[in-house]
């Protein structure tokens, strides 16, 4: 089975728009086609949780066997995660956030999704943004 970018990315998609429930059943599944993931919460102020969100997304991808403990997996990671939030921060600038991180890898593909509530009052603005990297495959 050829898994393209496209593939990853829906996965990733996926991921962040989990339930915790749906989660764990949702990783069996993709796993089954050959496309490994992980997500991880994410929540509070945008601007001061980035260094944070980067860093779960790293530590949950390295937990999960994603990407190795090499500085070129990690540098894809943070920079598809960074794409991701350069991509939310338009709509949440200062505001806060709680969402999901869903990191989604095939081979050289690797496609990380931030699903967001921005909370405003009594509305709740919804954001998605999407990163993505080709990097060595680990096998």
């Amino acid at each position: 089975m050829n898994i393209n970018s496209i593939d990853v990315a829906k996965a990733s998609i996926k991921m962040s728009t989990s339930s915790r429930e749906e989660e764990m059943i949702l990783i069996q599944e993709l796993k089954k086609q050959g496309i490994s993931a992980v997500a991880v919460d994410i929540g509070g102020n945008l601007i001061a949780s980035i260094p944070k969100i980067i860093e779960r997304a790293l530590v949950a991808s390295k937990r999960s066997g994603l990407i190795l403990d090499y500085h070129v997996h990690d540098g894809a990671v943070a920079g598809a995660t960074r794409d991701a939030i350069m991509q939310v921060s338009l709509k949440a600038n200062g505001l806060n956030v709680g969402g999901k991180i869903g990191i989604a890898r095939a081979g050289e593909h690797l496609s990380v999704c931030i699903f967001m509530s921005i909370g405003l009052l009594h509305l709740n603005e919804v954001v998605i943004g999407l990163g993505h990297r080709s990097l060595p495959d680990n096998t």
